[in-house]
């Protein structure tokens, strides 16, 4: 896979996806991506999760900055996907994001999905951007019994039942 994106560098769906990546630039990406037969349902057409998860890497990458950030990351805030057409094993789809509305922190983008020229599906993504996050700490090797909570003595019901708390 194209390593056009720092976004991209671990990001281990997009490549078991075979995404590659036309252009990126601010607030714009284009990708592309041949359908395997993994990546089919029931029916032999591309799987729906499939056309969301690639239309939702253009989203990302056309949400983050090419160069990098500034402390920030561009995150979905939501996104809904419209079905127009199917495509099958073989094609390659292309899709197409550019930035609708930029507003202080928030988003839209819409992203095209095409296979062969033909409309495939219409992705609206609305994206967040908040501070990047702290990487995680290495995790350590102790014990599991070191790590496990203790079981504590309650006389509440949800604590004796916790399924039928959450009911």
């Amino acid at each position: 896979m194209s390593q056009d994106h720092p976004l991209l560098l671990g990001d281990h769906a997009s490549r078991w996806l075979g995404i590659k990546v036309d252009r990126v630039g601010e607030g714009h990406a284009q990708i592309r991506m041949t359908l395997r037969e993994e990546m089919l349902n029931g029916f032999g057409m591309a799987h729906g999760g499939m056309i969301f998860a690639f239309a939702d890497t253009c989203f990302a990458l056309a949400c983050n900055s090419p160069s990098g950030s500034d402390g920030t990351i561009t995150v979905a805030a939501g996104a809904d996907i419209n079905f127009i057409s199917s495509a099958r094993e073989g094609q390659t789809l292309v899709a197409k994001g550019t930035v609708r509305a930029q507003a202080g922190r928030s988003g839209v983008y819409d992203i095209q999905v095409t296979a062969d020229d033909a409309l495939v599906a219409e992705f609206r993504g609305r994206s967040r951007t908040i501070p990047k996050p702290r990487q995680k700490p290495a995790l350590s090797h102790q014990s599991p019994a070191h790590d496990a909570a203790v079981p504590t003595q309650s006389s509440s019901p949800s604590a004796q039942h916790p399924k039928e708390a959450r009911l």
